[in-house]
């Protein structure tokens, strides 16, 4: 397996690792990035840009991020919050009036972010081209009641999330999220990082599609609880109907969703951006550092914990980060990010100053723990013991 990149001295099985990710876990084309107190100590990539293609992955290639997106964009609500110009204990309707409906006055701005909000769901999901529309997503969550009492517990917002935190920032700054980012996270920091990718950019982004994993690693994959299957095969489960919240889902690989914004959902990252966004959340990197020390305190102090009433399983939430646990195994029990789904993961941790992104094209049919960014970060963990 031909691998471009370089890892620092004590980092190789990082590089052992990711060879094996595309021996035996089914990597069509990826890379993975570790920045070390601000500096880059691993920088990978190999396979092929887009999933079917044959054309190689360079230093540069892009890819959908997913979910990994919303780690990013919680950063947006946290950074206005340091800036004095959102309350994070603020009712969400203190900002955005029309949200109040339906007996969301309850709602918390931290309750967006810890997935507290009671609003996982639509009860009627918005069409791939109402998605497209910045205004039709939180209109549609305006009209929506909760399904259990905001603040009481908690639940994974896989879609619905982005139009809370969207039309927050929206009434908050006057942009978008993407703008936000692009102007006060990507720009300054220089990270190959975009939500609503420009059309210059559009050369480097590769065509994602889902793969199967190897029969010699499927037989040693743990067969998922019955409750989870069931969930994810009952069309009025709450798991469901979060995941369609928008029917049909859309073609990741189309230009116009692409160019849109989706803080939940349609990031697009090198893997390089995505390590290079956590490094610096904890510390400085090249001089610009994101989020204060007490910032990151209370971004990765647990909010929310235990069985999720959307994916089943037990997870573990700060405001707006997943945290170190069995649906989340990162590097520690300080570590905080968040996985896409398919495969996709970012994360920081404070602790060892360690900063992570891994991309890949070949989604797997997994929402957390990706067994090839899993043993990824075990390879990280033994190069630092």
């Amino acid at each position: 397996m031909d691998v471009n990149g370089t890892v620092a001295e004590g980092f190789e099985p990082v590089r052992d690792a990711f060879v094996r990710n595309f021996e035996q876990l089914g990597d069509r084309g990826a890379a993975v990035a570790v920045y070390r107190e601000g500096r880059k100590v691993v920088d990978l990539w190999a396979g092929t840009k887009d999933v079917d293609g044959t054309a190689p992955w360079q230093r540069g290639t892009a890819q959908i991020v997913r979910s990994a997106t919303k780690g990013v964009a919680a950063a947006v609500l946290l950074m206005l919050a340091e800036r004095g110009r959102l309350d994070l204990d603020a009712p969400v309707g203190d900002y955005w009036p029309e949200f109040k409906a339906h007996g969301k006055e309850r709602v918390l701005v931290r309750h967006v972010l810890n997935h507290r909000a009671g609003l996982p769901v639509l009860d009627r999901p918005i069409t791939p081209e109402e998605a497209l529309d910045p205004l039709k997503g939180p209109e549609a969550v305006a009209a929506q009641a909760p399904v259990w009492e905001p603040g009481t517990d908690h639940g994974y917002h896989a879609l619905t999330y982005g139009w809370l935190l969207d039309e927050l920032v929206r009434r908050v700054t006057g942009s978008g999220t993407g703008e936000w980012i692009a102007a006060e996270i990507a720009g300054p920091l220089g990270a190959d990082l975009w939500l609503g990718l420009p059309e210059p950019e559009a050369h480097r982004v590769g065509q994602v599609g889902g793969v199967e994993a190897p029969e010699a690693a499927a037989a040693l994959r743990m067969r998922p609880k019955r409750s989870v299957t069931d969930a994810y095969r009952d069309p009025g489960s709450l798991t469901n109907r979060a995941f369609a919240a928008i029917t049909p889902f859309p073609d990741q690989n189309a230009p116009a969703y692409r160019a849109s914004a989706l803080p939940a959902t349609n990031g697009i990252a090198t893997a390089d951006g995505l390590a290079r966004f956590y490094a610096a959340t904890i510390g400085e990197v090249d001089g610009v550092r994101l989020l204060a020390p007490a910032t990151v305190e209370r971004a990765r102090a647990e909010e929310s914990s235990g069985p999720d009433r959307v994916l089943v399983v037990n997870t573990r939430f700060g405001l707006g980060y997943m945290l170190h646990g069995s649906a989340s195994p990162f590097l520690g029990p300080g570590s905080f990010g968040h996985p896409g789904r398919g495969g996709s993961l970012g994360f920081a941790d404070p602790e060892s100053g360690i900063a992570f992104g891994y991309v890949t094209n070949g989604l797997r049919k997994t929402v957390t723990a990706d067994p090839r960014a899993q043993a990824l970060v075990r390879a990280v963990r033994a190069a630092l013991s």
